[in-house]
């Protein structure tokens, strides 16, 4: 059974609350995931495919990440996500947006990991990930809308197009 503090919109912890993975989260009431975008030192950015058998299976994922355990914040939970879906060791992380997700009660924080990692070091994760690619900026941004999981990682793909994220 997967444990998980509770926040409130505003993203403050709700002291003697919590959250089990599978039950419903009541009405105004959050969960934390974390998220993590790999850009190699050579400019290249990484690709995770989700599982065959997961929602979005066979898709392409412009990030590593997952919800943040109990007691885990942000940066912990993004440390531990990376190494559990890539292989890739690093504490080497800048936040770079927050998104509160209303429809499924979720406070994504995401983070930008820029690494020198071996490229074919990557590791994936038995039943969450099938085939990893790095890709460049401009292959990244020019992916098709229905290549990728979901709208929030075309929402990412945007800030890169903006030059928010570098």
């Amino acid at each position: 059974m997967e444990i998980w503090d509770a926040y409130n919109k505003h993203f403050e912890k709700l002291e003697g609350m919590s959250l089990i993975r599978g039950e419903p989260i009541p009405e105004g009431i959050y969960h934390l995931v974390s998220d993590i975008i790999v850009r190699h030192t050579d400019g290249d950015y990484l690709l995770m495919q989700r599982d065959s058998r997961k929602h979005h299976g066979g898709m392409w994922e412009a990030t590593a990440g997952g919800s943040a355990i109990q007691g885990e914040g942000p940066c912990a939970c993004a440390v531990r996500e990376l190494q559990e879906e890539t292989g890739i060791e690093s504490d080497d992380l800048a936040e770079v947006g927050r998104v509160v997700n209303e429809h499924n009660c979720t406070i994504y924080v995401e983070f930008l990991c820029v690494t020198n990692c071996a490229k074919d070091a990557v590791v994936l994760q038995e039943g969450e990930t099938s085939a990893y690619k790095w890709v460049t900026r401009d292959e990244l941004i020019s992916m098709k809308k229905d290549e990728l999981v979901t709208e929030r990682m075309q929402g990412l793909i945007d800030e890169l197009k903006s030059a928010k994220i570098t």
